[in-house]
């Protein structure tokens, strides 16, 4: 496979990278060289070229270089555009066109042309399409950060920004003609992508970055960083409260200086270090990066912070693991207040390194603080709320140490060689034939959670049974939502499901015949809709004491989901207030402290049966199974319906339920228990009496 990366921001090269050199050389670039060491590693790819821009600048010589070798499969072509200078991400629409014929002129006069482009940010993707257009390949797209998202972020004082609302328009562009798009969070995935006005969750594949982590899991102190710190510092041997970022304004450093400058108890207890890029006068710095760090000092010269803020002006890649093995040394934590950041590079080498995190509560941290359990998530607008976190983890040894411990996690949760394997496949089925899609025979619908996943070895099972079952489609029904389900089930090498019913039966989603991308069900969706007031359901529940909304990522436009305190009546309680408000709703509570209200026509049982439905298949040739609350609809709607035996609320015993089979086998391995019963007893009754 010959795969093409198109990516025209920041200055680029195969090594050295000067990150935070200019506003645009940041992560991406990391990602993007990274992702290419850990692909080359694969004998199915033949060849990789990364295409960006050639310019000329005082920047340096190597950008202006017209080929770099990156390894024996890789190297790094750089194309003319129509102006010779370097840009800033928000000029370079101006290039979109010179760059592309430059580009399909560079494929053309290969001898083998790619198997599929990778656009990297927008400009990149306008790129691709315009290539895919002429010569038939298609790409793939991964925004890397998303302009709405940062329109957001600066409260709309952008709406206006013309450079801005031009991207906007490209990334949308991007998700409508992309063949997939990869992001790197459920946030990303199902938040930010969801206000693009062509946003279809099922062409979006969350696919979280590697990490080469063991250069940071622990990394040794080095004099020669100690010492370019403590000279900033009156007490140098206090715990170290680290950032690591580039100094611009999404970043949000400012805030971290006003929540240290606003708390005379953090400033008792630790340090502020701050390594924010690389500058000679600051005064030379991009516009964007000048004014933050005029910001920064200025914020240090307001609360009078001298001696107990660092503020390094130069650092190298190398110095990275000894920053971290300074602030880990001295008892410290890791603080990214980003106002959103897309995945969180930075918090897993710090993590790794041995460091607690306090983290922005707006993209990929959710992902990793939720995994690796690492880690405290705030909110990135309220410096007090960033303070409280710092100093609670700081005040408590023993919760330092469990967030400490927990960094272990992350070098197996984000590995690139597994990166590469998922990566590569899906590539791989995009540039397939698409494959033809028999009507099934039979259907089997699995919980996840409890139900399907759960023990390792039940999976691996349930994966080998599955392949000898030509005739059996498979999906699932989950209260997780679409990328959610899709991820976890990844996570644990489960079969790739046919038919996918998420966020308690509100969403169904259908696998496309290319085997990767799943199209939502528009018919089920209208269906759902009728009759559905979400806002009307939230103000009906908002004073209900015990009562507590879970957290934006888990809210859907058709679920809305609550914690409850486990006090009872709570959910009668619910249920009549909905009622007095006149909304017909459907109430599902679980495990006793989950709560999910939806459309009065959603559920997992309705959504089985509307499936069965479309797939024309007879009640007896549809197989569910579950563990718990949320599953009983689903159970009591089918009649071959199978309880795993680590089953919880109560199942086995509901009269409702009694027709159901009760598995002597826990997880997968009782799903697939639960199938033969049926089978075997379905088999007997067509046996002719003798």
């Amino acid at each position: 496979m010959f795969i093409l990366h198109v990516a025209l921001q920041g200055c680029l090269r195969a090594r050295d990278v000067e990150y935070g050199l200019t506003a645009d050389t940041g992560g991406h670039i990391r990602y993007l060289l990274d992702l290419v060491e850990a692909s080359t590693q694969d004998e199915a790819v033949s060849r990789i070229v990364v295409a960006t821009r050639r310019f000329e600048s005082r920047l340096g010589a190597h950008y202006a270089e017209r080929s770099e070798r990156i390894g024996p499969k890789a190297e790094i072509v750089r194309l003319d555009t129509r102006q010779s200078g370097y840009l800033e991400k928000e000029a370079l629409h101006t290039e979109v066109e010179s760059f592309a014929e430059s580009l399909i002129a560079f494929i053309e006069r290969q001898e083998t042309r790619p198997d599929v482009l990778h656009a990297h940010y927008a400009d990149a993707a306008s790129v691709a399409s315009i290539v895919e257009a002429r010569l038939g390949i298609p790409f793939v797209f991964t925004a890397h950060s998303l302009g709405r998202v940062k329109r957001q972020a600066m409260n709309g004082a952008l709406v206006h920004d013309d450079s801005l609302a031009r991207r906007i328009e490209a990334e949308d562009g991007a998700l409508a003609n992309a063949s997939l798009v990869i992001a790197s969070s459920r946030d990303e995935a199902e938040v930010q992508w969801a206000g693009s006005e062509t946003y279809e969750p099922g062409r979006i594949r969350i696919l979280a970055p590697g990490s080469d982590l063991q250069s940071f899991a622990g990394a040794p102190s080095c004099p020669k960083v100690d010492a370019s710190i403590d000279r900033f510092l009156q007490d140098p041997s206090k715990p170290a409260i680290l950032a690591l970022a580039r100094p611009v304004r999404k970043k949000n450093l400012a805030a971290l200086v006003q929540a240290f400058g606003e708390s005379p108890a953090l400033q008792k207890k630790a340090n502020l270090i701050l390594v924010a890029g690389t500058r000679e006068d600051y005064a030379d710095l991009d516009g964007d990066m000048a004014e933050t760090v005029a910001e920064l000092l200025h914020l240090i010269d307001r609360y009078d912070l001298y001696g107990r803020v660092a503020y390094p002006k130069h650092h190298r890649p190398e110095d990275v693991p000894a920053i971290y093995a300074y602030a880990r040394e001295r008892g410290g934590l890791f603080v990214n207040p980003a106002l959103n950041e897309p995945f969180g590079l930075t918090l897993l080498e710090a993590s790794a390194a041995g460091l607690p995190l306090v983290a922005t509560d707006s993209g990929g941290p959710n992902d990793i603080v939720e995994m690796c359990g690492n880690g405290v998530l705030v909110n990135p607008r309220s410096p007090s709320a960033i303070a409280e976190a710092a100093l609670a983890i700081l005040s408590d040894e023993a919760l330092h140490a469990r967030y400490a411990r927990a960094g272990a996690k992350v070098a197996e949760a984000y590995d690139w060689t597994r990166h590469a394997e998922r990566y590569h496949a899906l590539l791989a089925s995009l540039t397939g034939a698409d494959k033809a899609v028999e009507r099934p025979e039979q259907l089997l619908i699995c919980d996840i959670d409890n139900t399907l996943v759960g023990c390792a070895e039940g999976i691996r099972t349930f994966g080998t049974w599955r392949k000898d079952q030509p005739g059996l489609a498979f999906g699932v029904a989950t209260g997780r939502s679409f990328h959610s389900a899709l991820a976890i089930l990844e996570q644990q090498d489960a079969p790739r499901p046919q038919v996918i019913i998420s966020s308690v039966g509100s969403e169904i989603y259908h696998l496309d015949p290319n085997g990767t991308t799943y199209t939502q069900d528009a018919e089920w969706r209208r269906i759902v809709s009728r009759d559905w007031d979400p806002a009307a359901a939230r103000r009906a529940l908002a004073r209900i004491p015990g009562l507590l909304p879970q957290a934006p990522l888990e809210q859907r436009s058709h679920k809305l989901s609550y914690f409850t305190d486990g006090q009872p009546g709570i959910v009668a309680r619910i249920r009549a207030s909905l009622e007095r408000a006149g909304l017909r709703c459907s109430v599902i509570h679980s495990h006793g402290r989950y709560l999910d209200v939806l459309p009065l026509r959603a559920s997992k049982g309705t959504a089985v049966d509307f499936v069965r439905r479309s797939y024309e298949l007879a009640e007896n040739a549809v197989f569910v199974a579950g563990d718990s609350g949320n599953d009983i609809e689903m159970l009591r709607t089918i009649p071959q319906a199978i309880i795993v035996a680590n089953f919880s609320d109560g199942l086995a015993t509901l009269p409702a339920l009694r027709h159901s089979y009760v598995a002597r086998a826990t997880h997968a391995r009782g799903v697939i228990e639960g199938v033969l019963h049926f089978r075997d007893k379905a088999r007997a009754a067509c046996k002719p009496a003798s």
